[in-house]
Parts: C-alpha cells; structure tokens; sequence
C-alpha cells in the first residue's frame, strides 16, 4: 500500500489543526459573549438596587448614569457610556430572573432587543433569534421590515399571545404567509417600474435575503419550472419546498395588480403538482401570488371557490411604515377585544 507523500500529510496537518483553532475560537467567543452578558446584568441589577432601593416603581435618576459612566470610563475605560449603562438597566428590568438570559445570543443581540419597547414584540424577536439563529444584523432587518407586525395583522388575540411566546411556529399553510413580503434588500427605488422577469432574477440573485423574508424552512428548487400539458409549456417563477411542511411551495411574480386570470392560471400549477410532482408522503402544494396590488374583493371572489392552498399577498420595495403597521395593530388588537366583549 503507497504511502501519502510526506508533504500532502504535512498540508492535511496544517487544515485539521486551523479546523481546531477555528472551533477553538468560536467556542471561546461564545463564553466570552454569555459572561459579558451576565456581568453585565449584574451591572444592571447594582444600578437598580443603588439608585431605587429594590423598588422599580421610583423615578429613574439620570444624574447618577451620568457621573457614573464618567467615573467608569476613567477608571476601566471603553464600554461604559451612559446609553450602555442605560442598557445595562434595562437588562436587569426586562430580565429580572438571571436564568431567562440565554447564552446563545450575544450583548449587541441584546442592545437590539432592550431597544423595543413593546414587550410581545420584544419577546418574539428573542424567540426568533434562538430558533432561527439570526445574526444582529439579520436581527435589525426584520425589525426594520416589521416582521411582528406584519405576521401579528394575520392572527386573532390568542394567536398573538403565542406568537409573543413561542416565536412563529409553522404547523400550517397559513403560518408561511406574510401580508406584504419586503424587498427593500433589492436596492430599488420606490418609483421605478420593473417588469416581472426582472423582478424575479433581482430575487434570484440575492437569494439568501429573499429565504429569510420567506422564513425558516423553505428551500430552492428552480426558476421558471417547466409543466408541460396538451403539448402546451406552462412556468412557474420561483418553486421551493418547504421542510417542515413537507410540501411544494409554488411563487407567481406580477408587476402589477393581480386579476382572477392569474389565480386561475396558479390554480392550475398546483393541479399540476398535485398529480405529476408530488410523491407519495408530500403534502399538497402552496401557492403564493405575489403582486404589487391587489383587491381584497377581487381575491375573496376569486378563490372562493379553489379547494387548493391558494394565497394572494402584495410586495413592495421598501421598508414599511413601522408607526403606521404598530398602530394598525392596536387597533386590530384593541377591536378584537370589543367583540370579545359583545
């Protein structure tokens, strides 16, 4: 038997030993990242007990933060300005039991999240960060596009309580749906027209930013996907699978506003996979519209009648008007409990 010549062994060395610095690396970040966390809850927790005497309900005093983040600064140098103390604070408020802190998320995931003031939604984005493993810059972008927002407006009040609890669970069709889908990531001007087949290849080439505005669990199949009938060629734009559903999830572009021609025509894609595509332990397929418009009236008429997994959602180019989504909210929230009422 040859033996491997000395120098390729030698070269094999070098990789598993950077292999094992690397780990090495990530495994020491990680600690650092969980004991900076806990530090700095204590931090938090002392600022409380000095400035409140244990009682949260006492009026915060900012001189102290100021003279204290003077004297730390000069003492013990970076990473103790009056907004970082304020987070610290903050730490120890929303997170009183040290043990609900989790050590998978880092001090810049926690900045993120002490800065929504909303507690559901505070809550869900935590959530969201464990399961789905964001980074703090994935983080700021769903916060950015109104993530909770956009998925609370399709729930009822228990519904949103959960979602606040558990982050987004996906146990149904319904549960991948957004109302609208965020494309700020493509870089296109509002007021600038693009046609379908640009749109699509926009998406495509930023595929990884277009996977997570879709959410957990979906993956690539291909682009303009091919059924033939009667010897007549049919494409759907973009097709996925779902993991966790364990079905095909069929997307259809329009540039404009969707009409009953265009439900029909993706009524008929999901016949299709239905019968050609599916194998025996998949579940029915998903179909998504997306379009720039659409009328609610139009859509209710449309599909009234399709026993198929068909949805119609708007997408846009830019982000949303978080204030405007918050409120919408309330009020959806605040007119649920009235007829809750009734």
């Amino acid at each position: 038997m040859t033996k491997k010549p000395v120098e390729t062994s030698y070269h094999s060395l070098v990789g598993d030993i950077g292999k094992l610095l690397e780990q090495g690396r990530t495994q020491a970040i990680k600690k650092v990242n969980a004991i900076l966390v806990d530090t700095y809850w204590q931090v938090g927790k002392s600022i409380v007990e000095f400035e409140q005497a244990g009682s949260l309900k006492a009026e915060y005093g900012k001189e102290l933060m100021v003279r204290l983040s003077k004297d730390l600064k000069n003492k013990y140098g970076k990473g103790f300005s009056r907004s970082n103390l304020q987070y610290m604070r903050l730490l120890y408020v929303h997170y009183p039991k040290r043990q609900t802190l989790s050590g998978k998320l880092s001090w810049s995931h926690y900045v993120e999240l002490l800065s929504i003031s909303d507690d559901a939604g505070r809550s869900f984005y935590e959530k969201q960060c464990l399961s789905d493993t964001w980074s703090v810059r994935e983080l700021k972008r769903q916060r950015n596009a109104s993530l909770f927002e956009r998925i609370a407006l399709s729930r009822d009040k228990n519904q949103i309580a959960a979602l606040s609890q558990k982050g987004q669970t996906i146990e149904a069709s319904k549960d991948i749906i957004k109302d609208p889908y965020v494309f700020e990531f493509l870089d296109i001007p509002e007021h600038v027209q693009i046609g379908e087949r640009s749109l699509e290849n926009a998406l495509i080439d930023k595929l990884g930013h277009f996977l997570l505005e879709l959410g957990k669990g979906f993956a690539f199949i291909g682009q303009q996907y091919r059924m033939t009938l009667d010897n007549t060629h049919y494409y759907a734009d973009l097709v996925f699978y779902h993991r966790i559903l364990k079905c095909f999830v069929l997307i259809d572009l329009k540039s404009g506003k969707v009409n009953h021609q265009d439900i029909g025509q993706m009524n008929l894609y999901l016949n299709y996979f239905k019968r050609e595509e599916n194998m025996a332990d998949d579940k029915e397929p998903i179909g998504i519209i997306l379009a720039a418009d659409k009328d609610e009236i139009l859509v209710e008429y449309a599909t009234g009648s399709i026993s198929n997994q068909l949805f119609v959602s708007k997408y846009q180019l830019y982000l949303p008007d978080k204030q405007l989504l918050e409120e919408k909210l309330r009020l959806f929230m605040k007119q649920q409990e009235m007829n809750d009422e009734i």
